[in-house]
């Protein structure tokens, strides 16, 4: 993601909440506001240029609180990015495809990179060990990408 793209500006927010509209509960949809909101904002890490975290994490958890209200904070969703709850979303095929359409910014294979950067930050951070749901599933993810890739040089002619 590009710096020009970094901004959390009406057509992300917008779009953020497209994904979160196809949950079809409460929960689901909470869950999905989540993920999505989580997996750009660690998309707008990945640039050469400085970014001012103060500025950018200001403009997210003003969205998160007009979006969700009062209680969760870019803070605390990067933690649910790290727990067993963020599988739940990834594996949710309605997720996905949502995901796909409305974030087109974040590709869906770079999932299983964004997910590993949050847990080596939680990891820096807090000391805790990562291994668990979230490192399972995206180890699940390498070996699906690393079987996909063999199947595909087989099949192609030398």
């Amino acid at each position: 993601m590009s710096q020009q793209n970094a901004k959390l500006d009406a057509a992300l927010q917008e779009n953020i909440l497209g994904v979160t509209r196809c949950g079809l509960t409460v929960k689901e949809s909470t869950g999905f506001f989540r993920v999505a909101l989580g997996l750009c904002y660690l998309a707008t890490l990945m640039t050469k240029e400085s970014l001012d975290f103060k500025k950018l994490d200001k403009e997210f958890n003003r969205f998160i609180y007009r979006a969700i209200g009062p209680g969760h904070s870019i803070t605390s969703i990067l933690q649910y990015m790290s727990g067993e709850g963020v599988v739940k979303v990834l594996d949710s095929p309605r997720f996905m495809r949502a995901f796909g359409d409305y974030c087109p910014h974040v590709p869906l294979e770079s999932i299983p990179f964004l997910l590993g950067l949050n847990l080596g930050v939680a990891k820096d951070f807090s000391g805790l060990d990562v291994r668990g749901p979230v490192a399972d599933w995206i180890e699940r993810q390498r070996i699906v990408r690393e079987e996909r890739e063999a199947g595909a040089s087989r099949a192609t002619p030398e």
